[in-house]
């Protein structure tokens, strides 16, 4: 039997791991086994590139570098906890997949999305969320809350302008509503 995969997007400071740990909770008070997991990180290896990828020193990463990174992440993530999550009939929950490389990289970097949308498949080896969730917050806001006391990681201290175009991608493509299962 298949589980459900379940992504939750939005841009930073949303509320996404709040809300992955609060249906986590949820889901097992009403008896259904499920796992968390993020990307960036979710393994050992993407922990590790994720590092590189939010670490404030990486300012000079390019768009293109900033891409593959997030889907050498995304193959690994997949086949070692996501796949086999799914395998087995868990409910996996992750904070973030597919979504957020469109909307960070083809609107917030300006890479092209018909390219980011074919490499997304192929990281993602067909798995495919079954529901994705989009929390939304207003940019100033969702920076503040993501910074905290500090001054934030590499993307978190992006500008503004930077943050709205992401925003807008995750409006843009839920408008769209395109079905997970063309």
């Amino acid at each position: 039997m298949r589980g459900l995969f379940i992504t939750l997007e939005g841009p930073e400071g949303s509320g996404k791991s709040t809300q992955a740990r609060k249906l986590s909770r949820y889901l097992r008070k009403i008896g259904f086994g499920n796992i968390i997991t993020q990307e960036p990180g979710g393994t050992k290896i993407g922990q590790k590139i994720r590092r590189i990828l939010l670490s404030p020193t990486s300012k000079e990463m390019n768009a293109w570098t900033e891409l593959f990174l997030y889907l050498a992440v995304r193959t690994q993530h997949v086949e070692e906890v996501i796949r086999p999550a799914l395998s087995a009939g868990k409910i996996v929950i992750s904070d973030r997949f597919t979504d957020a490389t469109v909307a960070y990289q083809s609107y917030g970097r300006g890479l092209d999305r018909t390219l980011v949308n074919d490499l997304n498949r192929l990281a993602a080896r067909e798995i495919k969320p079954d529901l994705t969730l989009l929390l939304d917050i207003e940019i100033p806001q969702g920076i503040k809350r993501a910074r905290g006391k500090g001054k934030g990681d590499r993307i978190e201290q992006e500008k503004i302008e930077f943050h709205q175009r992401v925003r807008n991608g995750y409006l843009k493509s839920a408008k769209e509503g395109k079905s997970r299962r063309e």
